[in-house]
């Protein structure tokens, strides 16, 4: 069934997009688990929990842009500013230690997550800009207040700990601004939209029960 709600032609893709995913983008920014760490009710090792189940999403998107790079509309859609591994990594060195890998887990709903990401994000544009607009749109929208709050909360001195939040020359209202553009700007069929549209739904129903499980775990 699609989820169209729109006569076809009758509004871009980008309005389309926020118009028709707006329940679960809600959603998703009314979690609990993320209001108690911007507040600092939760032990750090919540924080490191996220972040660890933040590096197992971020390594199948990215591995997944490899893997893409010669599509002709993924390639409009990669920017290297946005790379979150290497940042990710930083912070779980500096939160688990040197020897970090050894101590990461993914949660059920994580592993969850990840298989639908590699099995949609390499093989379609549709699927991977879904998965890649859920992450990255969202890292620059709330993410930039609670990366903050949690530096305050945790005592974090100046970027150690959570520079995941940080994009280093990025103006996250003018970038996104440019990425909805490319919505627009991509040559898919209204079929193709329609699928898009649907990822993404399922995307944050997704990162929402990464979330609850993270809750249930620490709240």
């Amino acid at each position: 069934m699609s989820l169209m709600t729109d006569p076809p032609g009758a509004a871009r893709l980008s309005v389309r997009v926020r118009r028709n995913t707006v329940g679960a983008h809600d959603a998703a920014q009314r979690s609990g688990f993320l209001d108690a760490l911007a507040a600092g009710r939760l032990p750090w090792e919540a924080y490191a929990d996220l972040t660890a189940q933040h590096w197992f999403i971020y390594e199948a998107l990215e591995s997944a842009a490899t893997t893409m790079a010669d599509d002709p509309v993924v390639g409009t859609f990669l920017f290297p500013e946005l790379r979150r591994l290497p940042s990710l990594e930083a912070d779980l060195q500096f939160l688990y230690g040197p020897r970090w890998a050894d101590r990461l887990f993914a949660l059920p709903a994580t592993t969850v997550y990840c298989t639908r990401l590699r099995d949609v994000a390499h093989r379609a544009a549709t699927g991977f800009v879904a998965h890649q607009y859920t992450r990255y749109i969202g890292d620059l929208s709330g993410g930039q207040y609670l990366g903050p709050a949690i530096a305050q909360s945790y005592g974090l001195p100046g970027a150690d700990g959570h520079r995941f939040f940080v994009f280093a020359g990025v103006d996250p209202s003018a970038f996104k601004s440019h990425y909805r553009a490319l919505l627009d700007a991509a040559p898919w069929t209204l079929a193709e939209q329609d699928e898009f549209i649907a990822e993404v739904t399922g995307a944050y129903r997704l990162n929402i029960a990464v979330l609850d499980e993270l809750q249930s775990r620490w709240g």
